[in-house]
């Protein structure tokens, strides 16, 4: 049996997977709102779930987590740089800026990168994997964790070409956009890559 990341389906994913576990849809938005609202950490704390319910949770799906290792503060402008460890070992990069119309976080969407730009280390060590989309969702909320503060804008230009990893990058967008959870704005999502064209109309067309 497959354990689904929980945190990496959108609200219509989730509405599938209740269903097909014989609960109510209206269950998806209270959900939804335990991981994107309130960003809980553990199924336990999914107070308003029966206990039943709950346990089917633990036996089918998981939490995505990941441990802050390291972060650095400038002392010019207070941008950090924070060093995650993901699940299986690997590590990532997210960085938070402060700016005068709102707080923006700048996430990675692989671990390294094949692309081979000459001016970026990502592609050192080349590509190991994919980031899911509860991945790219958690660096914001670790992010709005340490900072107690609200990301308002999101840059998807760390670790990675991010339409290298289309599939899950749109179901990332998804769920941060969904008025059900962060509700971010599209025109405060930028999306940035090396140049692969046919994934850019394929974007265009979203």
């Amino acid at each position: 049996m497959e354990i689904i990341d929980l945190l990496s389906l959108t609200y219509e994913e989730l509405e599938t997977y209740l269903v097909e576990n014989a609960e109510k849809k209206f269950r998806a938005k209270q959900i939804f709102d335990w991981l994107h609202n309130k960003k809980v950490e553990n199924f336990d704390d999914m107070t308003n779930i029966s206990k039943e319910f709950l346990l089917k949770l633990k036996e089918t799906s998981y939490l995505t987590n990941m441990e802050l290792v390291e972060k650095q503060v400038s002392k010019i402008d207070e941008t950090t740089k924070y060093l995650f460890k993901l699940n299986d070992g690997n590590f990532i990069e997210s960085v938070f800026m402060k700016y005068k119309f709102g707080n923006s976080v700048c996430i990675s969407s692989q671990i390294g990168c094949h692309m081979g730009c000459s001016f970026c280390a990502s592609t050192v060590n080349g590509l190991v994997r994919n980031l899911t989309a509860g991945e790219m969702v958690k660096q914001i909320y670790r992010v709005e964790k340490d900072t107690n503060e609200r990301v308002s804008n999101v840059v998807i230009m760390g670790s990675g070409e991010p339409f290298e990893n289309y599939d899950n990058v749109i179901k990332f967008i998804k769920n941060i956009t969904n008025p059900n959870g962060l509700n971010i704005g599209q025109r405060h999502i930028s999306v940035s890559t090396c140049g692969l064209v046919d994934k850019i109309y394929k974007f265009a067309d979203e």
